[in-house]
């Protein structure tokens, strides 16, 4: 509980409490997903590339426009954390903040992952999720969050006084100046919250804080997503392993984890509409 400092009471404190909530973005108005088309692509997919995450470290990956691309755990349970870009402009990246507001803390079939503004517009699709049974268990945790950050060396050391090389942020660093021949400090101001794969997580009842606890995926366990504009990843397997103890250290057994490009029959996208950048005027003073 918050302190509150011997405040007393109002006499109306229930009344006040007791306003109903109010969902902020009702999403009933967003672009569809077309799911029933991408599902019947799903049925003419040929695997076109893949790459293994090590544990503990991180690996990037490009998927074009119309292509999709899954997840796969390998070996054991573990998750990991992932950023996207579209693949010409790094500016426009993965959006964590407002997928949660327009969707959920946690995301699963038919969720879009949204770009930062200016441009808002879905990225990726969530087209097929083994885990998607898991829904909401006792301790009100669920699968694929949008609300934890990423484990960083500088959270690290604020709260334990030490120093850790491969936190999540750290390895999506060092992905991504790889992949963009960049120096290390200017790909870290590219890397961003991400899509915590596989994490289970949620908020404790008592005071509110977040929490993860051992994710359910195993091996074979996968998640898909269609790629709605060419897209440049990165994908950290992350130093908790399963989170269901710690994470930003070495103590927890980590596995590979898979990224695997597919390519549909181009037919079988004929005539869908590929989302476009907001069409807000910016012209107007914002």
């Amino acid at each position: 509980m918050h302190r509150t400092m011997d405040i007393p009471v109002p006499p109306d404190a229930e009344e006040r409490r007791g306003k109903p909530p109010v969902v902020v973005y009702p999403n009933e108005t967003l672009p569809p997903a077309d799911l029933d088309v991408l599902h019947s692509a799903r049925q003419s997919l040929t695997k076109v590339s893949e790459i293994i995450v090590p544990p503990r470290e991180a690996g990037s990956f490009r998927v074009p426009k119309g292509h999709f691309f899954r997840i796969v755990s390998v070996e054991g349970s573990q998750v990991g954390d992932l950023n996207l870009w579209n693949a010409d402009d790094l500016s426009e990246r993965f959006f964590s903040g407002k997928t949660r507001a327009l969707h959920a803390t946690h995301v699963g079939l038919g969720d879009r992952l949204w770009s930062t503004l200016p441009y808002l517009r879905p990225m990726a699709t969530i087209t097929h999720d083994t885990l998607g049974w898991y829904g909401w268990d006792d301790d009100g945790a669920g699968i694929h969050d949008v609300i934890g950050t990423r484990c960083d060396p500088y959270t690290n050391r604020l709260l334990k006084g030490d120093d850790y090389h491969h936190c999540c942020h750290s390895n999506l660093s060092r992905a991504l100046a790889s992949e963009m021949n960049i120096p290390v400090q200017e790909a870290e101001m590219h890397v961003h919250d991400v899509l915590n794969v596989f994490m289970c997580t949620g908020f404790t009842r008592d005071t509110h804080q977040y929490f993860m606890k051992a994710s359910p995926v195993r091996p074979g366990d996968f998640i898909e997503f269609f790629a709605e504009i060419d897209l440049l990843g990165a994908l950290s397997a992350c130093p908790g392993g399963d989170c269901g103890s710690g994470h930003s250290s070495d103590a927890a057994p980590c596995y590979p984890l898979r990224v695997e490009i597919w390519q549909p029959d181009p037919e079988s996208l004929a005539g869908r509409a590929f989302p476009e950048r907001s069409p807000y005027p910016r012209t107007h003073g914002l």
